[in-house]
């Protein structure tokens, strides 16, 4: 008469194999999220460095201390 515990060579074989096949998914899923993080660093590395450039030119327009700011918007401010 056989334990109520144990279980057969056929199941345990079953399960193994189901479990093989598992393990080998997850390790093909976390390969390919880490080319996925990866790229998508990179993506995001290049968007934010691709930056427009802005030259704001100063002049000095009178003796009171007022400037004139060229590519500011129009707008005068007091240095």
């Amino acid at each position: 008469m056989q334990d109520k515990d144990s279980i057969s060579y056929i199941a345990f074989e079953s399960v193994c194999a189901r479990f093989e096949r598992t393990i080998k998914r997850l390790w093909i899923l976390l390969i390919i999220m880490l080319i996925m993080l990866g790229c998508s660093v990179y993506t995001i590395g290049y968007l934010l460095t691709e930056y427009e450039t802005v030259e704001t030119t100063v002049t000095q327009d009178n003796a009171d201390g007022y400037n004139n700011f060229k590519g500011f918007k129009g707008s005068y401010s007091r240095m």
